[in-house]
Order: structure tokens, then C-alpha cells, then sequence
């Protein structure tokens, strides 16, 4: 587990979607150090058993320090009720999945937009009224970055966006911008690049590659690819987003230290979140089958089926993370094939 010396003091932190599979393992960091920990999920895509799981991994002693609101982010009096007394809001609350939008465009419109501002705006009038809030840190996506050509991606390029999912994502950072002329604290946006590990749902039509894949060779099935497999991806383990996203708070602490005029006015930033290394769909198959090997199972394991490529998936993508880790001293700890090892062990030990 990683040591951040500023939680030597006892916060107050609200998790968003912390039943889901990035919130919970945020939720279990902090409890793991002694924080405070409110989650607020409607269990649309959260599930208790992710909860449970991070009971079962705490003393008696940090399960006292979690509490846990049921209810919806784009509810304004539920957002309201949810700020009143943090230090630090990580929103992660989300309808993820490129598929999803453009089948459900309206549903990822209301859950990522309007939950965002929802809970921004409580965030602002928690602030007003208290000054307590130090920082608001929210999940953006590499998926903004849109059609723009160039490799590594760099936060300050991006294109035009493919889908009503990355559109959600863009707007989000668009009213970040807004909204840092208002408040009094950081408002810091994470583009996460294709992040994995355990408490990652298998299951469903929006699935994400790497679960859906463990799943479907623990069974001797055969995967479906998209594409011809040289499809590459930015694979990052969760343990490095939860990483980023505490440290990515605690910027908030420095900035109540400041005295200039400037520490009066919010500060907005994004950040990409990922491992840095780029892994193709082929390579990643392959690394899932040696590390199901590596825990003796050993099913026929068929060829690849491949199928169309999908609309609004980009053919490449791999992060630029020099910025985070030069201002956050941000290190991805556990690279794509020990993570997905230990991802691996967790879908065994289920």
C-alpha cells in the first residue's frame, strides 16, 4: 500500500460510485489510512458486495470510519447532503462505456454531465457556506483526446470527440473550466486510459476487454476481438489510479498553505492517469493466457474470433503521464503484466 504522509491527519473524503470497481478500491485506500470515508452510490453499476470485499480487508476500527449514502448525484438535495462536512470530493460516479452512449446517449448524458454539476455545485455552496472543501478531483477519460492524431497523448491536445461518452467527459472538463473562476479549490480532472484490476465486472454487454476476457479463458471460451488485434491500448492497473487520485487531492492541502491573492481563486488542471506503456489486443491475450497458466489453468484455449471494429474506438492509444508525475510525483507502481496477474489471482480466488 502506498504511504502518503499528509494523512497523518484524520480527513473527511467523499467517494462517488465508491460501490463501484475504481471507487471501492479508492474507499479501501483510505480506510487502509485511517481517513474518513462517505460513499454516495445509487447501485446502478456499484454492487454491495464490492463494499463487503472492502469490510472484510479493514479493521473493526476503519469500519466504523465508512459511511454510506444510497442515492442518485444528479438528485440536488442528495449531492447537498453528501459535501456537508468533507475535506476532499473524488468523483467517480459514472455510466462508462463508449457502446453504452450510443445506444443510451441521453442516460450517459444525465449521470456524467449533470451528476458532475450537480455535485460541483454543491461542492461550491458546501465551500461558501464552510471552507472546508480543500479539493474536488473527477474521472475524465482518455476518450477526449477524440480523433486527435499524435502519440504520446498530451493534455493539451485534443480532438474531436468520437462518441456521446467521450462528449460527457469533454463537458465535464469544459465546466471545470468554468467553474474555477468561482470556487475557492482545485478542481482537478483524471483521464484514465483503460484502467484494470480486481471488483472489475466480467459480465454484460459493456464489459470491459481485460475482465471480459479472464472470464470468458477461465471458461475455455473463445474471446471476441475487434479489429485484427494490433488494436493497442495504455493498460493501467487500479492501485496506480488510486494512487492519483489521492495525490491529486492533496494538492488541495498546499493550496490552503498558500497566502497570496491568488490561493483565493481555484485552481483547474487535467491529468493523464495510465502506465505510459502501450500493449496491443494480441499481446494482451497472450499475457492473460501465461497468467492464467502461471495459476495452472490450463483449458484449450481457441483462436481469437475476430469481429468489425467498433464504433467510435480510436486504433491506438498511449499516455504522455511526464505532466502528473513532474507536478504530483505521480509513479506507476505496478506495471500491465503484474497487474494482470494479480487481477488474475482474484478472479481465481472467486
Amino acid at each position: 500500500m502506498v504511504k502518503y504522509p499528509e494523512l497523518n491527519n484524520t480527513y473527511t473524503w467523499l467517494v462517488t460510485g465508491g460501490a463501484g470497481f475504481i471507487g471501492s478500491h479508492i474507499t479501501e485506500a483510505l480506510l487502509q489510512s485511517h481517513q474518513r470515508v462517505r460513499i454516495l452510490d445509487n447501485f446502478s453499476t456499484g454492487k454491495e458486495e464490492n463494499i463487503e470485499e472492502v469490510r472484510m480487508l479493514i479493521s473493526e476500527e476503519q469500519r466504523v470510519s465508512l459511511e454510506v449514502i444510497r442515492g442518485n448525484v444528479q438528485d440536488v438535495s442528495v449531492a447537498q447532503e453528501a459535501v456537508v462536512g468533507v475535506d476532499f470530493i473524488l468523483h467517480q460516479a459514472a455510466l462508462g462505456s463508449v457502446p453504452r452512449s450510443f445506444n443510451n446517449p441521453l442516460d450517459s448524458n444525465a449521470s456524467n454531465v449533470t451528476g458532475f454539476l450537480t455535485l460541483l455545485e454543491a461542492a461550491r455552496r458546501e465551500s461558501e457556506r464552510t471552507g472546508c472543501i480543500k479539493s474536488f478531483v473527477y474521472a475524465s477519460s482518455s476518450s477526449v483526446y477524440g480523433d486527435h492524431p499524435s502519440l504520446p497523448k498530451r493534455e493539451d491536445e485534443v480532438g474531436q470527440v468520437l462518441s456521446p461518452y467521450a462528449a460527457t467527459k469533454r463537458a465535464d472538463e469544459l465546466y471545470a473550466q468554468a467553474f474555477a473562476r468561482t470556487v475557492l479549490f482545485p478542481i482537478i480532472g483524471l483521464r484514465y486510459f483503460n484502467v484494470f484490476g480486481p471488483r472489475q465486472d466480467p459480465e454484460g454487454a459493456y464489459a470491459a476487454v481485460i475482465p471480459r476476457w479472464i472470464n470468458t479463458l477461465m471458461k475455455g471460451e473463445q474471446c471476441v476481438v475487434y479489429g485484427d488485434g494490433e488494436t493497442s491500448r495504455d493498460f493501467c492497473y487500479v492501485s496506480n489510479v488510486v494512487a492519483a487520485n489521492i495525490l491529486s487531492a492533496l494538492t488541495g492541502i498546499a493550496s490552503d498553505n498558500e497566502t497570496s491573492v491568488s490561493s483565493h481563486q481555484g485552481r483547474e488542471t487535467v491529468y493523464n492517469v495510465a502506465a505510459g506503456s502501450q500493449t496491443s489486443l494480441l499481446q494482451l491475450h497472450q499475457t492473460i493466457k501465461k497468467a492464467l497458466r502461471n495459476r495452472e489453468i490450463h483449458p484449450a484455449y481457441p483462436q481469437l474470433l475476430h469481429e468489425e471494429f467498433r464504433l467510435g474506438d480510436v486504433k491506438h492509444s498511449l499516455a504522455d503521464i511526464s505532466k502528473i508525475s513532474d507536478e504530483l510525483g505521480f509513479r506507476p507502481l505496478v506495471d500491465v503484466t503484474a497487474g494482470l496477474q494479480q487481477t488474475v489471482d482474484w478472479f481465481y480466488s472467486k
